[in-house]
This record gives C-alpha cells, structure tokens and sequence, in this order.
C-alpha cells in the first residue's frame, strides 16, 4: 500500500471560548483548546488516574463563525479532521512549532439546555456541520388500543 492518511476524531471538551481572527479577503478562523481526558486504574496505588490532553482545534470560515455562535467554554464537541505542524519565529528569531488539529468536520454533542449559556435564541438540539444532508428526526406512530382478546399470540 502506498497511500497515507493523516484523519484525527476527538471528542472533548472546549477550554476556552472560540478565538476568531478575520482576514481582508473576508476569509476568516477561529481557534479554540479542546481537553480529551484518558482514566485508567494505577496498579501500584490501585487508585484512578486521569490524565488530560491539550489539542489546539483551527476551524476556518462558515464553519469558525457556527462554532464562535453555539460554542462555549466547558462544551462537548466531536471533531474530525487532520494533523498539521507549523513552524513560525518568536520574538527573539527562535524557531518554534505548533501543532494543530485543521479541522474539516463537527458535530456538536451539548445542548444549549446542558450548557451553562442562556437558551435565547439558540437551537436546543446538537448542531452538525458536514457536507452529509441533515435527516428529519421520526416520530413514532401513534399507538392503537386493541382489545386484550385481537393479539396474534
């Protein structure tokens, strides 16, 4: 096989709000932490252990301003996307690397209902960006009374 592939899915927790940065060409990204936590139980101190990962989450354009509007601190989202290494300078000239998740897909996984911000305009179902059509949610039929006597067993 000679093919490659660089996919990452996070669900996590949002530490901070959506940091957006406007560009003149009207482009536009936003930037965000997300903490994935990992527990396990120590077998030296039989005690439980969590430990937390950091993933610095860019998401650019329509996608950035939906996640600026429905997100908040302390939300659970669930991201997809790809692994990208940048290399800038500091202040000083030294060379220094970020890693972030470039993020292509979305799905919001806290109702407004479960989150700490006001529900005033905002949806009260999750929110999903993807290139997929949304599906109308079913509702089940009524049910029908029938005597004890009309069952098929």
């Amino acid at each position: 096989m000679s093919g490659t592939l660089n996919k990452v899915m996070l669900i996590g927790h949002l530490g901070d709000e959506v940091k957006m940065h406007y560009f003149e060409g009207g482009g536009c990204i936003g930037r965000f932490p997300l903490a994935t936590n990992e527990t396990y139980t120590s077998k030296q101190t039989n005690e439980r252990v969590t430990n937390t990962e950091w993933h610095n989450i860019v998401v650019r354009n329509k996608a950035a301003e939906v996640c600026e509007k429905y997100l908040s601190k302390g939300d659970k989202v669930y991201i997809e996307g790809r692994i990208k290494t940048r290399k800038w300078q500091d202040d000083t000239g030294n060379d220094r690397y970020s890693t972030e998740i470039q993020c292509t897909d979305f799905t919001f996984l806290t109702t407004k209902g479960e989150s700490g911000s006001s529900p005033s305009s905002q949806p009260q179902q999750q929110q999903t960006q993807s290139t997929q059509p949304r599906q109308e949610p079913i509702t089940p039929k009524p049910e029908v009374d029938m005597p004890e006597d009309d069952l098929p067993f």
